[in-house]
């Protein structure tokens, strides 16, 4: 089976839970080893990298320090934009963020968002009356900021096509499994899932 490779760029900021942006990251850079495996003369389906406001170091929340491969102005083409939660108060008051978000998903052919990247997302005006999900102890808080987007809660993830949102932290891992059966195929995905021992729940 060839694939079209998927370019994977990921956002980390300070306090990003680390769950949030390791999960999806271990998934994809996963799918792309499995696939090797049996398909080494193509190319890998995912190249996933990690993109940070500005250069330097970033602290995770817990204390976890991580080194971004790209910043704002110098990451490569993003197709799958992945905005992970966490501690999300200080970039939705930060104009660079959300400008940065809203233009990357415009030339983007997915975005997705992880917990309480969500809130990113709809600052950054991307979800209208979209219905998405969030962790479950912040759907009040959505419903509140953003009254026109319909929040559900019970759901792993929500797929709206051009934007994909899960629940909290561990969701992650099942909204990007979802996404490289999306993009890759059920076979590479359930592969994947087995590779990483993760119970994978598709119920979306």
């Amino acid at each position: 089976m060839r694939l079209e490779m998927v370019t994977v760029g990921i956002f980390i900021f300070p306090d990003v839970e680390v769950l949030d942006f390791a999960g999806p990251y271990e998934v994809f850079t996963t799918a792309s080893r499995v696939f090797k495996r049996t398909n080494s003369s193509q190319p890998e389906p995912f190249k996933v990298f990690t993109v940070a406001h500005r250069t330097g170091t970033v602290k995770a929340r817990a204390g976890l320090i991580v080194q971004p491969d790209y910043c704002f102005s110098n990451h490569p083409a993003i197709e799958l934009l992945l905005i992970p939660g966490g501690g999300v108060t200080e970039e939705l008051n930060t104009a660079a963020t959300t400008e940065w978000i809203a233009n990357t998903s415009a030339t983007a052919k997915i975005t997705a968002s992880v917990c309480t990247g969500s809130f990113l997302l709809a600052q950054a005006g991307l979800l209208g009356d979209r219905t998405v999900t969030t962790h479950w102890e912040d759907i009040p808080e959505m419903q509140a900021m953003f009254p026109a987007v319909a929040t559900v809660g019970n759901r792993r993830w929500v797929d709206e096509g051009s934007i994909v949102t899960s629940a909290g932290i561990s969701a992650g891992i099942d909204m990007s499994l979802h996404l490289v059966e999306r993009l890759a195929g059920q076979a590479l995905a359930s592969q994947t899932a087995h590779q990483m021992d993760f119970d994978w729940h598709k119920d979306a």
